[in-house]
């Protein structure tokens, strides 16, 4: 079977500007392993800057084209970059599949666009013969049926550690090191909120609101609260407002920085991180989190058994697990990192389990005789 996944290259690429640039790279290790896949591609759908060399070395051999280049496939996933719906028409009448892989979440993509005026993506609906979706967004499974007219079915969550592992090694060359180490006695704790902020499924409300009720019953428990992906709200009437009437913003312990790479901020600005999903409970900052021992304060269910988690919008159950971590997180350490690599490595994308449902959506597409755990 030969198998093409759409990236889109641009100038700037980097394997931390989103999850779905990981997510492409995954797949295609997870697809690989299939001993009846005998070419795996990337279809470059963007400017044609060379892809991230960090990306490049966990897929050796795998070739880059652009559409115009590739005329026989099997099988096109459209992923990270949209595929020219023309160029879909004339592979499907020569017999290939086409499959969307909607990694992110597809009902905020479609509302968030038209309902605030946000670029968005939309390509002509009835172009593919399924939609896969991630575990997150099975419940979204009719609503995308509707919309595509086609089987919809859901993927295995695939999640490896090679990125941050990656990064930890260039961090070494200069002497950083990425180990959770607790506050020097009698020290107050960094604490780091990561949410990107550019959408309502995502964003530091929650995470802040919680800091800032702990920094109030324990006055001196937090020295500083850093609020990653934030500085372009930080002009915005309601985030001045909110920010203001934070404790820890009138005592001048918050700062609301741009972009960083967490293997760094990890490595020397923060102690834990204060997390918050709604609807997207499935994402690699979190993994990279506790994949790295940082307590992890969080609320997405399917991990409810790791880290530190509150539920919903709870923001003071939020900052009671917060109290829990800084008070229990050093002794609990060998438990935690335990528990967190055990259960993480049932994401590796060559994991024999998630490489077999991979088969079995594959096949499925040929024939739906094949027994697939469906949405359809």
């Amino acid at each position: 079977m030969r198998i093409g996944i759409s990236i889109l290259s641009h100038a700037g690429h980097s394997v931390w500007e989103n999850g779905l640039v990981q997510n492409v790279a995954f797949l295609a290790q997870s697809l690989r392993a299939l001993p009846f896949v005998e070419d795996l591609l990337l279809l470059d759908c963007g400017d044609g800057t060379p892809l991230p060399p960090e990306f490049l070395a966990l897929l050796p051999g795998c070739r880059v084209a652009r559409l115009a280049e590739v005329d026989v496939l099997d099988l096109a996933i459209e992923m990270s970059g949209g595929l020219d719906v023309a160029w879909i028409d004339r592979m499907r009448a020569r017999g290939t599949r086409v499959v969307w892989y909607a990694a992110g979440q597809p009902y905020v993509a479609l509302a968030e666009a038209h309902l605030f005026g946000r670029p968005g993506y939309f390509s002509r609906a009835d172009r593919c013969d399924e939609i896969w979706l991630l575990p997150k967004d099975e419940a979204l499974a009719p609503m995308m049926r509707t919309l595509h007219r086609c089987p919809v079915r859901v993927a295995p969550y695939l999640w490896s550690s090679q990125f941050i592992d990656h990064r930890v090694a260039e961090l070494a060359a200069p002497g950083v090191v990425l180990r959770w180490q607790p506050p020097p006695a009698g020290s107050a704790w960094r604490v780091g909120i990561f949410e990107p902020n550019i959408s309502v499924v995502k964003t530091c409300v929650v995470p802040m609101l919680a800091c800032d009720l702990l920094h109030r019953r324990q006055p001196g428990a937090i020295d500083h609260l850093r609020v990653y992906n934030s500085s372009h709200l930080t002009e915005h009437r309601t985030m001045l407002h909110l920010a203001g009437s934070l404790d820890l913003v009138k005592e001048h312990r918050t700062t609301f920085l741009g972009r960083q790479d967490i293997a760094t901020a990890l490595a020397t600005e923060v102690n834990a991180v204060v997390s918050h999903q709604w609807g997207n409970e499935q994402n690699y900052l979190q993994l990279d989190v506790l994949h790295a021992g940082f307590p992890l304060v969080h609320n997405a269910p399917w991990l409810a058994d790791l880290g530190y988690y509150y539920p919903g919008f709870e923001a003071e159950a939020a900052s009671q697990r917060l109290a829990d971590a800084m008070a229990h997180h050093a002794e609990d350490l060998p438990r935690y990192t335990e528990a967190v690599q055990r259960r993480l490595a049932r994401l590796a994308p060559t994991d024999a389990a998630n490489v077999q449902a991979h088969a079995r959506l594959l096949l499925a597409l040929w024939s739906e005789r094949v027994p697939v755990r469906s949405a359809a």
